[in-house]
């Protein structure tokens, strides 16, 4: 188990099992206080001291009754992706009476399976049994770097779960994609990934790459008001795949009075070794659309205005001079290896 108190690297990663990315909690075995749904929201659960339900206390998490039979309670994930995980987190947040006092997870690789032939799965260990502190995030590293798109949470022997992060990398089977097929190159779910920004105040540079359009304000990238003459704000993505990038979408959905004037995209080529050196001056950066005015609340769609159409590893989202951008959509061709 990795610190309490330490944040892992591997949070940096993308949350496989995410709800809003297309993860979904499939089957348990008990949800009677609190559902299993909960378990692949956003953020880490809230507490509302006098809120209760006709079974209880209104949990935010996944939480079972107190078992009086042998056995212990478990939770079958669908990945939103098949990928490789590196890492989770088994966070009892706001469960401290109530938290299990251990946990294992098992993780399969199947395409498709229906509701009642889990009984059937062989589930491989990835991480063994191992005892759960209350009101916290369990970080564990996982070492198993095999594809997997189930996961089966154990919890001994009932309780409660606020939240499961699985972080790993979205794996995508680029060799079945056609040469002249349009894809989101900037899409998470095809493992497209906000590397670095320089300012997120208000949300999470990550909601950029997001399926679906933005359910509200808060879910969408947005900086803090900049005063600075002349300020631009940026972000930079890894495009899931080198690509060429033909039609550029910027939703500014809900963004009204906190809408960026205008925004900018350009692109470099670099191996995934020199990251480190992108925000560096001497990186080569290309305009791909020129800074073009946005409006409030709105769908942006630009591909007449695309100047450079050569391939591309990552792109710089610049705003100006501050705001809100709920989406970023980059559709283009994949170039594959020859």
């Amino acid at each position: 188990m990795v610190e309490s108190n330490t944040i892992p690297s591997f949070t940096t990663l993308t949350d496989l099992a995410a709800e809003r990315l297309g993860g979904k909690a499939i089957l348990c075995s008990d949800d009677f206080f609190a559902p299993k749904e909960n378990l692949l929201k956003p953020g880490r659960g809230i507490f509302i001291p006098d809120k209760y339900t006709d079974r209880g206390k209104w949990m935010d998490g996944w939480e079972s009754r107190r078992k009086r039979t042998p056995g212990h309670d478990w939770c079958i994930i669908q990945l939103a992706t098949s990928g490789k995980i590196y890492g989770v987190d088994i966070d009892t947040n706001h469960f401290l009476g109530n938290h299990p006092p251990h946990a294992s997870i098992g993780a399969c690789n199947i395409s498709s399976v229906a509701r009642t032939d889990f009984d059937k799965i062989t589930w491989k260990e990835i991480l063994p049994k191992t005892a759960l502190q209350p009101g916290s995030q369990n970080f564990f590293e996982i070492t198993d770097h095999n594809l997997y798109t189930h996961l089966k949470l154990n919890i001994y022997p009932d309780g409660g779960v606020a939240r499961l992060k699985v972080y790993g990398e979205v794996f995508k089977n680029w060799n079945a994609i056609n040469n002249d097929e349009t894809v989101d190159l900037a899409a998470a779910i095809n493992g497209a990934k906000s590397i670095l920004c320089n300012d997120m105040f208000f949300s999470h540079m990550e909601n950029l790459l997001m399926p679906e359009r933005g359910v509200n304000m808060g879910d969408g990238w947005e900086t803090k008001r900049n005063r600075t003459p002349g300020n631009r704000d940026w972000v930079i993505v890894r495009l899931a795949h080198e690509g060429v990038i033909e039609k550029v979408l910027i939703d500014t959905c809900h963004f009204k009075g906190n809408y960026p004037d205008s925004c900018l995209i350009e692109g470099c080529n670099i191996l995934l070794a020199d990251e480190n050196k992108i925000n560096s001056p001497a990186m080569n950066w290309k305009t791909i659309l020129p800074q073009s005015k946005l409006k409030a609340d709105n769908e942006h769609f630009f591909d007449k205005e695309i100047e450079n159409k050569e391939p591309f590893t990552h792109v710089r989202l610049s705003i100006f001079p501050d705001g809100g951008i709920s989406r970023m959509r980059l559709f283009g061709k994949v170039k594959m290896e020859r």
